[in-house]
């Protein structure tokens, strides 16, 4: 990928946090609802003053806006084991505010601010105690700043609220894995090898009457070829820890900020000149019908 990307599923908290919710948000089941499927539209407008992907840096200088649509149809709700069977279509954008004249990988010097443009489907699977999903997404760089990266994931998570209630740490594990890769091309790293990737989260909250705070905690790290450093594969690459608050605003929409600090390993640190240590501010109005 490019120099201002090298780039991107890192992020700041709350929409890197609402996209993969979305993914794998189950939402209906074994037997076809007496209304038929359902239709869920969410989506939102971020805006955050830096953008690392996975914790790799995109932009560092002015802003980075995300805009951001999904599609959730619930195709069938049961009783059984299987509780639900979704199927989420989206988009997810971004544009830095950064890029001026700067040099594509055409070598040709561009000032659009449309830095990327990504689209994925989803299929999940929901159960009693959590969540199965599967997730193909398209990462493009409408203004050619990195080459075009194709990627399947698979993510599990756990529902331990009925056990520790209020206190519930809704544990995750994510897995990714580059496809239709060459040297520098189709990886987020730009290296030698198609990445695979492991992220490992929590994410309790509270929800109030007013307000609800989520303080997702996780971790990046390569499990082949995801961080490579001089062709090296790095197994680190970043630990992240945020606080979100969301405001409803009406039923169907609210307004949400957050900070995110973000400890750097040595592949995603070098794009920082060695600085390891990442604060990360972000606001945003999202919507759900």
């Amino acid at each position: 990928m490019s120099l201002i990307r090298v780039m991107r599923y890192g992020s700041v908290a709350f929409a890197a946090m609402a996209m993969v919710t979305l993914l794998a948000a189950p939402a209906a089941a074994q037997d076809p609802a007496p209304s038929g499927p359902s239709l869920t539209v969410t989506g939102g407008l971020d805006v955050t003053n830096q953008y690392n992907f996975r914790g790799i840096r995109q932009n560092t200088d002015g802003v980075s806006i995300w805009p951001y649509i999904d599609f959730g149809i619930g195709a069938y709700t049961g009783e059984g084991a299987l509780k639900s069977v979704t199927v989420n279509l989206g988009t997810w954008n971004a544009f830095n505010s950064q890029i001026d004249n700067f040099t594509n990988l055409d070598g040709e010097t561009s000032s659009n601010k449309w830095y990327e443009s990504d689209l994925y489907a989803t299929m999940g699977f929901g159960f009693s105690k959590g969540s199965l999903g599967f997730t193909y997404t398209s990462y493009t760089s409408p203004a050619n700043f990195f080459t075009h990266v194709k990627e399947l994931s698979i993510k599990l998570a756990v529902d331990d609220s009925s056990v520790l209630g209020k206190g519930a740490l809704k544990p995750y594990a994510l897995f990714a894995f580059e496809l239709g890769t060459d040297v520098a091309k189709g990886q987020a790293d730009g290296g030698l090898k198609a990445g695979k990737y492991l992220e490992l989260g929590v994410a309790p909250g509270y929800a109030g009457a007013k307000a609800s705070l989520a303080v997702p905690i996780k971790v990046g790290l390569s499990i082949g070829d995801y961080y490579e450093l001089a062709g090296e594969d790095q197994k680190f690459g970043f630990f992240s820890i945020a606080g979100v608050v969301t405001v409803p605003m009406g039923a169907n929409w609210n307004i949400h900020g957050g900070a995110e600090y973000q400890k750097l390993g040595d592949m995603t640190k070098a794009l920082f000149s060695g600085e390891s240590n990442q604060g990360i501010a972000s606001i945003g109005l999202g919507f759900t019908y």
